[in-house]
């Protein structure tokens, strides 16, 4: 057994909890898994508490894992981020929906043409990973539909055109949109939308949370079970939905996107709802 980690056996249940209740202390688990986006940082602002208790789960040799939606950036930029604000970070350690899209492709459209609704790090890593890149129609495999700032009609018109040739709609992630400070961005629920509306069609797979890939991606990168996993995320219907259908227990803090009215209709109830952080160690 891993010195100072719980067996199975000691992790409460999900279903032992009620969000609802006062305040409760926070069972130590194996692992962690935070989102980022409005969990860790907003922008380019590291949330309170974030770095102390990152910290302190390190000093008791927890397992430390971080999950994005966001295909804006590379794993390497992640990284590179986290370190930027302060926090230990290791490319081993992260999962973004463009490393999934990638090993989705690879496993079931090896080399496959592609057209790209997306920004540069996403088109980039499918390039470096050997998906050619194309705006032909008739030879586009998969169009690909992302969180995607540089959206234009031109792309709207390629992958129309693609889809309608008999190329499939997959995507990175169902974000309706981004929370930045003071507010949100559009995200890629918008584009698959869009494509979807003018072509009559379904997206085949959607990579990222709380599609099981995900979830599945980060256990293995942890090299843990689910049950001593705790998701730890600010949306109940992407990090709390992932996290309670793979069997982990779940934490929603209130510092990003849902609230704590919403958790009562929530199909995926919370195993916890806390206002930050700071809770995981208190």
């Amino acid at each position: 057994m891993r010195m100072g980690l719980h067996p199975p056996s000691l992790i409460p249940h999900p279903s032992s909890f009620i969000p609802h209740t006062p305040p409760m202390k926070i069972p130590r688990y194996p692992g962690y898994i935070f989102d980022l986006d409005g969990t860790i940082y907003l922008g380019d602002q590291l949330l309170p508490t974030a770095a102390d208790v990152l910290a302190q789960l390190r000093a008791e040799g927890r397992r430390v894992a971080f999950l994005s939606n966001n295909p804006t950036r590379t794993r390497e930029q992640y990284v590179a981020k986290l370190r930027g604000l302060g926090l230990q970070a290791e490319l081993g350690e992260v999962v973004n929906s463009s490393y999934v899209m990638v090993q989705w492709l690879r496993t079931h459209a090896p080399g496959a043409p592609l057209f790209v609704c997306g920004e540069a790090p996403l088109i980039g890593e499918l390039t470096a990973a050997g998906f050619p890149m194309s705006e032909r129609p008739g030879e586009i495999a998969f169009v690909v539909a992302s969180f995607d700032r540089t959206f234009t009609y031109h792309k709207l018109q390629v992958a129309f055109d693609a889809i309608r040739a008999g190329a499939q709609l997959v995507a990175t992630n169902p974000d309706r949109f981004c929370p930045v400070p003071g507010g949100g961005e559009p995200d890629a629920a918008a584009i698959i939308a869009a494509i979807e509306a003018c072509t009559n069609t379904r997206c085949l797979v959607n990579v990222g949370k709380p599609a099981p890939i995900m979830a599945q991606t980060v256990g293995a990168m942890l090299q843990l079970p689910p049950e001593e996993c705790l998701m730890v995320g600010d949306r109940l219907m992407t990090d709390i939905a992932m996290g309670a259908a793979a069997g982990m227990a779940t934490l929603l803090v209130l510092t990003g996107d849902s609230t704590r009215a919403e958790v009562a209709d929530a199909p995926y109830q919370p195993t916890y709802v806390a206002e930050r952080l700071a809770a995981l160690v208190e």
